[in-house]
């Protein structure tokens, strides 16, 4: 790129959005939620990349957890159960999706509010403070290892979970100079997604077990459990998909509706795409 990245460690919607208000970032990389959670705190932010997986329900970004000995066998379990919650990211919109799924109330549960943060919620599973909770997929099979012999289970949940966004704040976008150095990066994000797929050793070796410190087959569970790219050059679907997540959120937490719409800085829509295709 003709540009030096300025790379931060930050993980999750909550971290990202407050490096924003400190101008200490440009660009992050998400889920689904942060983007409305940053609008409904007053941050103006747009979304500039999508990427989602072609079989999301056949490879999730996250299973339901059941703490051990926590009587929960099937989703149906989950009437009148602890789980942990996250308002302010994916987890937390997957949970209200989970609950609508199962025609539950947010009063047939106890909603814990947690953030999603390291190891948080696993912990919080062993040491019996929730009874479920939404764990990444890439942490199920340390979770089961662990806690199996004591009951615990990893659950399907059977929904979509799959959306990865970059998205900016607005500010940044008002700059030509970081508009440009924005819409290169979205590109050689693009072109990387199209490598990562096309070169699965080489990531599991490079990414995985070098700079990561995971065992092979860990790495090998990660890339299959990952399944196949879709970065779209159309974001009709994501916006239909991203409203629908909206009008969740408001109506459970009290806010105001958002147009999906104005998220997305649709400048960019086939930027990652065509890079990903070649083009």
């Amino acid at each position: 790129m003709p540009f030096q990245v300025e790379w931060a460690n930050i993980s999750g919607g909550p971290q990202t959005i407050e490096a924003f208000r400190s101008k200490a970032l440009d660009i992050g990389s998400v889920a689904d939620i942060p983007p409305i959670h940053a609008q409904w705190t007053g941050l103006d932010v747009k979304i500039v990349a999508a990427k989602f997986r072609l079989d999301p329900v056949g490879h999730p970004i996250y299973v339901i957890a059941a703490a051990p000995h926590s009587g929960v066998e099937q989703l149906d379990d989950l009437k009148g159960k602890r789980i942990a919650f996250s308002p302010g990211q994916a987890q937390g919109a997957l949970v209200l999706r989970v609950l609508k799924k199962l025609n539950l109330q947010r009063s047939d549960v106890r909603l814990i509010e947690l953030p999603s943060v390291g190891d948080a919620y696993v912990n919080a599973l062993a040491s019996k403070l929730v009874d479920a909770a939404p764990v990444a997929e890439a942490n199920k099979q340390r979770f089961i290892q662990n806690y199996a012999k004591d009951g615990a289970k990893a659950l399907a949940h059977g929904l979509r979970d799959d959306p990865a966004y970059l998205y900016v704040v607005k500010s940044s976008l008002e700059d030509p100079d970081k508009a440009a150095a924005i819409r290169a990066y979205v590109a050689a994000w693009g072109r990387a997604t199209k490598w990562i797929e096309t070169h699965p050793e080489e990531w599991i070796k490079g990414y995985y077990i070098k700079d990561q410190g995971l065992k092979e087959d860990a790495a090998r569970f990660l890339v299959e459990s990952n399944g196949q790219p879709d970065v779209p050059l159309d974001w009709n679907g994501a916006i239909e998909r991203q409203q629908e997540t909206i009008d969740l959120l408001a109506e459970e937490l009290k806010k105001p509706v958002l147009k999906a719409e104005t998220l997305f800085d649709r400048r960019f829509e086939t930027v990652a795409g065509a890079a990903y295709r070649g083009e």
